[in-house]
Protein backbone atom coordinates (compact mmCIF):
# COMPACT_ATOMS: atom_id res chain seq x y z
CA UNK A 1 0.00 0.00 0.00
CA UNK A 2 1.52 3.11 -1.00
CA UNK A 3 1.15 5.82 1.61
CA UNK A 4 2.75 9.53 1.37
CA UNK A 5 2.23 11.86 3.95
CA UNK A 6 2.91 16.04 4.40
CA UNK A 7 4.21 18.08 6.88
CA UNK A 8 5.97 21.43 7.68
CA UNK A 9 3.00 23.32 6.88
CA UNK A 10 1.82 26.16 9.06
CA UNK A 11 1.10 30.03 9.04
CA UNK A 12 3.80 32.80 9.21
CA UNK A 13 4.05 36.32 7.70
CA UNK A 14 4.80 37.52 4.52
CA UNK A 15 8.50 37.19 3.89
CA UNK A 16 9.04 34.05 5.97
CA UNK A 17 10.46 30.50 5.39
CA UNK A 18 8.72 26.99 5.61
CA UNK A 19 10.07 23.70 4.53
CA UNK A 20 7.97 21.13 3.58
CA UNK A 21 8.40 17.48 4.11
CA UNK A 22 6.89 14.70 2.06
CA UNK A 23 7.89 11.05 3.11
CA UNK A 24 6.13 8.22 0.95
CA UNK A 25 6.27 4.41 1.75
CA UNK A 26 5.12 1.14 -0.21
CA UNK A 27 6.78 1.91 -3.25
CA UNK A 28 10.66 2.34 -5.15
CA UNK A 29 10.76 5.44 -4.55
CA UNK A 30 13.89 6.55 -6.64
CA UNK A 31 11.74 5.33 -9.63
CA UNK A 32 9.41 8.01 -9.63
CA UNK A 33 9.26 11.49 -10.36
CA UNK A 34 7.63 14.17 -7.66
CA UNK A 35 6.25 17.11 -7.58
CA UNK A 36 4.60 19.70 -5.44
CA UNK A 37 1.58 21.00 -6.58
CA UNK A 38 -1.32 23.84 -4.29
CA UNK A 39 -4.55 24.48 -4.37
CA UNK A 40 -6.32 27.95 -2.80
CA UNK A 41 -9.36 28.13 -2.19
CA UNK A 42 -11.71 28.66 -4.82
CA UNK A 43 -8.95 28.03 -7.06
CA UNK A 44 -7.65 25.48 -9.67
CA UNK A 45 -4.40 23.53 -8.40
CA UNK A 46 -0.85 24.60 -9.74
CA UNK A 47 1.84 22.79 -10.44
CA UNK A 48 4.50 24.01 -7.74
CA UNK A 49 7.66 22.14 -8.33
CA UNK A 50 8.72 18.56 -9.61
CA UNK A 51 12.18 16.65 -9.39
CA UNK A 52 13.46 14.00 -11.53
CA UNK A 53 13.55 10.82 -10.77
CA UNK A 54 17.70 11.48 -9.75
CA UNK A 55 17.21 14.66 -8.07
CA UNK A 56 19.73 16.31 -11.19
CA UNK A 57 17.06 18.15 -12.76
CA UNK A 58 14.10 20.65 -11.09
CA UNK A 59 10.95 22.38 -12.30
CA UNK A 60 9.57 25.47 -11.39
CA UNK A 61 6.58 27.23 -11.55
CA UNK A 62 7.01 30.81 -12.84
CA UNK A 63 5.14 31.99 -9.65
CA UNK A 64 7.15 30.63 -7.31
CA UNK A 65 10.75 30.44 -9.07
CA UNK A 66 13.75 31.92 -7.30
CA UNK A 67 11.72 31.66 -3.77
CA UNK A 68 11.37 27.32 -3.35
CA UNK A 69 13.93 24.74 -3.73
CA UNK A 70 12.62 21.30 -4.63
CA UNK A 71 15.16 18.34 -3.04
CA UNK A 72 14.90 14.59 -2.31
CA UNK A 73 16.73 12.02 -0.25
CA UNK A 74 15.83 9.12 -2.11
CA UNK A 75 17.57 7.04 0.96
CA UNK A 76 15.02 8.57 3.02
CA UNK A 77 12.38 8.30 0.48
CA UNK A 78 11.36 11.78 1.35
CA UNK A 79 10.91 14.82 -0.77
CA UNK A 80 11.18 18.19 0.31
CA UNK A 81 10.12 21.92 -0.48
CA UNK A 82 12.50 24.87 1.28
CA UNK A 83 10.34 28.56 0.70
CA UNK A 84 10.93 31.46 1.47
CA UNK A 85 9.90 35.23 0.58
CA UNK A 86 6.17 33.82 0.93
CA UNK A 87 3.73 36.06 0.12
CA UNK A 88 0.11 35.82 1.20
CA UNK A 89 -0.65 34.48 -2.75
CA UNK A 90 0.85 31.09 -1.81
CA UNK A 91 -1.69 30.48 0.62
CA UNK A 92 -2.76 27.07 -0.33
CA UNK A 93 -2.95 23.50 0.72
CA UNK A 94 0.48 21.82 -0.54
CA UNK A 95 0.32 18.25 -1.81
CA UNK A 96 2.89 15.77 -2.15
CA UNK A 97 2.68 13.76 -5.79
CA UNK A 98 4.18 10.49 -7.50
CA UNK A 99 4.17 11.95 -10.70
CA UNK A 100 5.50 8.82 -12.61
CA UNK A 101 8.79 8.76 -15.23
CA UNK A 102 8.90 12.39 -15.94
CA UNK A 103 8.42 15.58 -14.39
CA UNK A 104 5.56 17.31 -17.26
CA UNK A 105 6.31 21.28 -18.32
CA UNK A 106 5.18 23.06 -15.00
CA UNK A 107 3.65 25.83 -17.19
CA UNK A 108 1.36 22.14 -18.96
CA UNK A 109 -2.33 21.37 -17.67
CA UNK A 110 -0.38 18.12 -16.66
CA UNK A 111 1.62 19.80 -13.99
CA UNK A 112 -1.79 20.04 -12.27
CA UNK A 113 -1.82 16.61 -11.49
CA UNK A 114 -4.70 15.31 -13.44
CA UNK A 115 -2.58 11.89 -14.20
CA UNK A 116 -0.01 11.80 -11.17
CA UNK A 117 -0.12 8.66 -9.53
CA UNK A 118 -0.48 8.69 -5.95
CA UNK A 119 -1.18 11.52 -3.46
CA UNK A 120 -0.62 12.42 -0.05
CA UNK A 121 -3.79 14.71 2.17
CA UNK A 122 -1.67 17.93 1.72
CA UNK A 123 -0.32 20.61 4.18
CA UNK A 124 -1.89 23.84 4.60
CA UNK A 125 0.49 27.26 4.01
CA UNK A 126 -0.73 30.48 5.38
CA UNK A 127 0.74 33.60 4.69
CA UNK A 128 -0.41 36.81 6.31
CA UNK A 129 0.59 40.08 4.95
Amino acid sequence: QVQVMESGGGSVQAGGSLRLSCRTSGLTFENYAMAWVRQAPGKEREGVSCVSRDAERTYYADSVKGRVTISRDNDKNELYLEMSSLKPEDTATYFCAVVGVLCPRMASVQARGGSFKYWGQGTQVTVSS
